[in-house]
């Protein structure tokens, strides 16, 4: 690792930042649709010229964006997923990664590993209907679209007649939706706080499933949550938590499911060793700092949670970049 290494990672924060406020400001549509120069992107974008300019050449320096005398493009990788136009964008998602909430308990994490968890106020995000859930919710629905039919078509549910799912810690709901719209007798009854809920029942009227959806709101260990459900999805939600609490939400979904339903938790899965893509390292150190006690699990910790919870035959499945954990109540 070299001098200049140690000065990129120093100033890596640089990146975030400028590739944010593009997105806040719309820089990167504007571009791909011939808005090309700083006066236009001024006007276009509301900003003024210089912060135009420096924003730009910046952009330009780091390979997000090209420029030939005075106008700009976008790079490949900015064509594709920061241009709203683009079936592929994602630019929504940098408010998962570094909206406000994230940055405050980054900016505290010195704090948060000296104590074991996060050191902001009333648990993080943990927090009763806190509103980073509804932000978070809306930020990463492009990768609900993406991952949503993936995981319906794995479970096979179109195969499934009448069937009822529970979609734990619902937030876009696209999940549960996209079961919705495989299955054309299934009924789907998202759990979360109520303000996330609106998101998910906006998805599920513009998916056209809004009458075979139904929402819970509430905490995820004490909303009443109904029974004989065939399936019950923990998306990305087990590992906000520490491993008592998954346990004990494990066993509330247990409860819930008929004998032989199906338990699935979609998330980064850690080997044996603990080692982890960037992706998944990068969500333990954002869990850490802003949760009292989440982080990733290997899949023995994730098995031994479930067979705790009463559940048996439980299976890893492949669904990139992240995992599928399923686990089936006894017949």
């Amino acid at each position: 690792m070299s001098l200049e290494t140690i000065l990129e990672l120093f100033t890596a924060h640089h990146r975030t930042a400028a590739v944010k406020t593009g997105i806040e400001l719309d820089v990167f549509t504007a571009v791909g649709s011939g808005v090309d120069t700083t006066p236009d992107l001024a006007k276009r974008c509301g900003a003024a010229e210089r912060g135009i300019r420096i924003l730009c050449d910046y952009l330009t320096s780091i390979g997000v964006l090209t420029k030939q005398g005075e106008r700009y493009a976008l790079g490949a990788d900015a064509a594709a997923f920061l241009d709203q136009r683009s079936p592929t964008y994602i630019g929504s998602m940098v408010m998962a990664h570094a909206g406000e909430t994230v940055l405050q308990g980054l900016a505290r994490l010195t704090a948060a590993v000296r104590h074991g968890g996060t050191v902001l106020p009333e648990d993080g995000v943990l927090a009763p209907d806190h509103p980073y859930w509804a932000e978070f919710a809306r930020a990463v629905a492009p990768a609900g679209r993406y991952m949503g039919p993936r995981l319906a078509s794995l479970l096979d549910v179109s195969a499934g007649g009448r069937m009822r799912v529970l979609d734990i810690a619902a937030g876009h709901g696209l999940y549960g939706i996209a079961v919705a719209m495989q299955n054309p007798e299934a009924e789907v009854v998202a759990l979360d706080w109520p303000s996330v809920l609106t998101v998910a029942r906006e998805h599920a009227a513009a998916a056209g499933v809004d009458d075979r959806y139904r929402t819970i709101p509430g905490s995820v260990f004490t909303a009443e949550l109904g029974e004989h459900y065939d399936l019950a999805l923990l998306t990305n939600c087990l590992p906000d938590f520490d491993s008592a609490s998954c346990e004990q939400l494990l066993a509330r979904v247990h409860a819930a499911l008929v004998p032989g339903g199906r338990a699935v938790a979609l998330q980064f899965v850690l080997d044996d060793d603990r080692t982890a893509t960037p992706a998944a390292a990068y969500l333990g150190l954002a869990l850490l700092a802003t949760t009292p006690g989440g982080e990733n699990y290997t899949f023995g910790e994730l098995e031994q949670m479930f067979r705790n919870a009463g559940f048996q035959h439980t299976a890893l499945h492949e669904l990139l970049p992240e995992r599928i954990v399923i686990a089936h109540r006894s017949p």
